[in-house]
């Protein structure tokens, strides 16, 4: 049986990180003796990738503008 924790994020997940900035997962590392899961994020307000610990980037949700119907 794997003991290993499932990764929450998956590639090309939109995410939030450092509170207010938007990135999008691109490398997902497994958990390590050293270091638990962590990701490789693009983020464009840097225009790099940074690395994240799982514990630091959060799940973006999608605003949804809906139409009156009449």
């Amino acid at each position: 049986m794997n003991n290993q924790p499932t990764p929450k994020f998956q590639f090309s997940n939109v995410v939030v990180v450092d509170e207010k900035l938007i990135g999008c997962i691109v490398k997902t590392w497994g958990a390590s003796i050293n270091r638990g899961v962590h990701y490789e994020v693009y983020v464009r307000s840097y225009n790099r990738i940074e690395e994240y610990d799982e514990k630091d980037i959060k799940h973006f949700i999608y605003d949804k503008e809906l139409e009156e119907e009449e």
